[in-house]
């Protein structure tokens, strides 16, 4: 009879699964070893924690151990087109549902999304705030994916193209859905050029993504936007940076040890997720994987 038992049978003996068994190490619920990376649990002091004899399967789930309701493959809030990207090249599995920051805060907040791409600008700072609000006592982290240029994206053929915000007074300008972290923004960014939106003409429908909008200033349906670096190269439209954002990704903190998360954080560490950061522009990847915010269970 082997001396250890493996994570695998530890979650078959308490009837949970492999995620709940690293949740109580995690804890110091549970007696383990770990040897050579691996995490093994010692057959006689599992035994005697148990209080059966000689490995009996318990009749119950240990104290703590009742299964963790699961939560939808799906990646919500905010569109980032190197997260768009890395999601499917990994082939993590994880659905992309990007309808705005504040949605994603929403839907993870409800149980609906495994993870939330946020850009809300706080006094001195990004997302945390919004965060701990909402999440201090719940298993989410919240991590630096990336630090991205923001600004102008231009019509081409634009006679007096716009320096600024004050520049794009008069120029059709397409806004975005108001849940959209980018709304959040311009709000920021006409205040601090004491401006307001009935400063700006903006045109009555919205553009529900970064490439979207892109898009509708390329084929000339408005003049002006508030859009990302990489979108505006991918359109191969002029640019004008304004602020430099931080995106991070609110996380629920189970998923880290399941195999899509994983593969999504393995493609990270490639140079071919480097390479394609740098094809699309205007991402800083310096602090990707920095924790920000974790909660408190």
């Amino acid at each position: 009879m082997a001396e250890f038992y493996t994570t695998a049978e530890v979650a078959a003996l308490l009837r949970v699964k492999q995620r709940k068994i690293y949740d109580m190490v995690a804890e110091g619920a549970l007696p383990v070893r770990k040897i050579t990376g691996k995490l093994l649990f010692p057959r006689a002091e599992i035994e005697s924690w148990l209080g059966t004899p000689d490995g009996a399967t318990a009749a119950e789930p240990a104290p703590g151990a009742e299964e963790t309701p699961e939560l939808p493959l799906i990646a919500a809030g905010g569109h980032d087109p190197l997260l768009d990207w890395a999601l499917r090249e990994s082939e993590s599995g994880i659905a992309g549902f990007f309808d705005g920051a504040l949605d994603g805060l929403e839907r993870a907040e409800r149980g609906y999304c495994v993870l939330a791409g946020l850009h809300i600008p706080e006094d001195g700072g990004w997302n945390a705030g919004a965060v701990a609000a909402r999440f201090g006592q719940k298993p989410w982290v919240l991590i630096e994916w990336a630090k991205r240029r923001r600004g102008l994206i231009l019509r081409p053929g634009l006679v007096k193209p716009p320096h600024n915000l004050r520049g794009a007074r008069g120029l059709r300008f397409q806004a975005r859905q108001s849940r959209a972290g980018s709304e959040m923004v311009l709000d920021r960014l006409l205040a601090a050029e004491k401006m307001t939106r009935a400063d700006l003409r903006i045109l009555d429908g919205v553009e529900r993504s970064e490439f979207d909008l892109a898009a509708a200033l390329a084929e000339g349906r408005a003049d002006v936007g508030l859009g990302l670096e990489a979108a505006a190269r991918q359109f191969r439209l002029d640019f004008v940076p304004l602020i430099e954002e931080r995106f991070d990704l609110l996380v629920w903190r189970k998923i880290f040890f399941d195999p899509p998360f994983q593969k999504l954080l393995a493609l990270c560490a490639t140079e071919r997720f480097a390479e394609k950061a740098r094809t699309f522009g205007g991402y800083d990847l310096s602090s990707l994987g920095a924790v920000h915010f974790n909660g408190a269970k």
